[in-house]
């Protein structure tokens, strides 16, 4: 008699697919996604195969196609067949970079792929050469279009791999340019930065195949400093059994001082002799976006160490547990707000580190324990006990001091009682 499940089992693995190979573009995982999901979906430009064909992102497909127009008027002496064969030479490359079925045959493929490329490209490039900007170019002419399409390029579901990026930036250089390479790299950080919510230390050792589109490109130049890095790497083992700090408003109770740095790196946090010193974040439309997908780019992608990123923000997520937390670091030059109040900024703030997991080194495992070990010392637990109870509001501090002036004078008169009691019992004749 036959065994069924054995039949279905058997069935099963002989219709099993290939093992597929590492990808490097990639749906967001669900656990993520919905959070929020809108801080994964393009809002103007569909780029790549996974949000193509979306009723709004159709205004944008005519801009590719006139992208590539000019741009064919501008490099006469390369065709459009010189362009699309070297397409079709990267379509099945290019097709192993994404995860999940592609439902488009290798023509719809090449074509999408020359579309998109040619757009970023030259976006890219006009950003940086504004004499190659026509005048009625809207991307330019109204102000508000480019972030959102930067912001639309940095998402992890909206990527070209980048050796396709590469070769037409390639192909459609300027005469004459003997740096190509170099400056790709260099107009990419400049577009990307101006969205960025804070400054970074770009790398300058990136090999060609370590970078296989703009997120990774981005998340592996938006760094600490040369010395923040060596700091974390000695330290990574040093001090494994960190533990939280408490937010802004409790640390400061507890004598700590909050300190904006100028012109720092967004990610060089330091504690030293009782002052937290932090650089500034800004924080305005594009700037959670940004951050998720970073932040799914390090949870998602294979081997990216350190995941700065997330560690920054689960560092934040900790300063800040509610709007007077959020008020304090505004106060103190530490958080630029541009979308509203700092209820606005602290919800976004707590939301960010959800449904994620800390790696095994934590990038401020050294602040941590700095500032905890501040905290623990007894006196600064006395003044923080003090601050907490007699000295957190305008009215507390009121009441206390009245309270200490009674209890001055009370002493005072009492004092004075004493004195005349004791001159009575010593005049003659008492």
């Amino acid at each position: 008699m036959a065994d069924l499940v054995l039949d279905r089992l058997e069935e099963k693995i002989r219709g099993l697919s290939p093992t597929q190979p590492e990808c490097s573009i990639f749906r967001v995982p669900d656990q993520l996604r919905k959070i929020n999901e809108k801080a994964y979906e393009p809002e103007m430009l569909a780029i790549g195969p996974y949000h193509r064909g979306k009723d709004h992102l159709i205004v944008i497909e005519e801009y590719k196609t006139r992208y590539l127009h000019k741009l064919l008027q501008r490099r006469t002496d390369i065709s459009l067949s010189d362009y699309v064969m070297a397409m079709r030479a990267s379509e099945e490359r290019a097709r192993k970079c994404y995860g999940g079925l592609i439902n488009m045959d290798k023509d719809e493929f090449v074509e999408m792929m020359l579309l998109d490329g040619c757009f970023i490209v030259e976006v890219i490039r006009k950003n940086y050469i504004q004499e190659l900007r026509e005048v009625d170019d809207p991307i330019f002419k109204l102000g508000w279009m480019l972030p959102f399409i930067a912001r639309d390029m940095l998402l992890l579901e909206n990527q070209l791999p980048f050796f396709v990026l590469r070769k037409l930036f390639s192909m459609t250089d300027m005469p004459n340019n003997n740096q190509t390479n170099y400056n790709f790299f260099y107009m990419v950080l400049y577009f990307f930065y101006g969205i960025l919510p804070g400054k970074a230390c770009p790398r300058g050792d990136l090999g060609h195949d370590e970078i296989k589109h703009l997120v990774g490109f981005i998340h592996d130049n938006w760094l600490p400093s040369p010395a923040g890095m060596d700091a974390y790497k000695m330290n990574a083992e040093r001090h494994s059994d960190w533990r939280f700090i408490c937010c802004a408003t409790e640390i400061q109770e507890a004598g700590i001082k909050f300190q904006k740095v100028e012109d720092g790196f967004l990610f060089d946090i330091k504690f030293e002799n009782g002052v937290l010193k932090i650089p500034t974040l800004q924080i305005g439309d594009t700037s959670e976006a940004i951050f998720r997908n970073l932040i799914a780019y390090e949870q998602f992608a294979h081997n990216k160490n350190p995941t700065h990123i997330l560690d920054y923000v689960k560092f934040m997520d900790c300063l800040i547990n509610s709007s007077k937390d959020a008020e304090l670091l505004r106060r103190r030059g530490i958080i630029d707000n541009w979308l509203g109040d700092d209820e606005v900024i602290a919800t976004l703030i707590n939301r960010l580190g959800d449904a994620v997991v800390l790696g095994d080194n934590f990038f401020y495992a050294e602040v941590f324990y700095k500032v905890n070990l501040h905290c623990s010392r007894r006196c600064n637990k006395w003044k923080a006990k003090l601050r907490h109870n007699y000295f957190n509001t305008p009215w507390a501090i009121i009441s206390f001091l009245a309270a200490a002036t009674l209890l001055g004078l009370t002493l005072v008169q009492t004092l004075f009682s004493v004195l005349a009691y004791f001159h009575q019992n010593q005049k003659p004749g008492s």
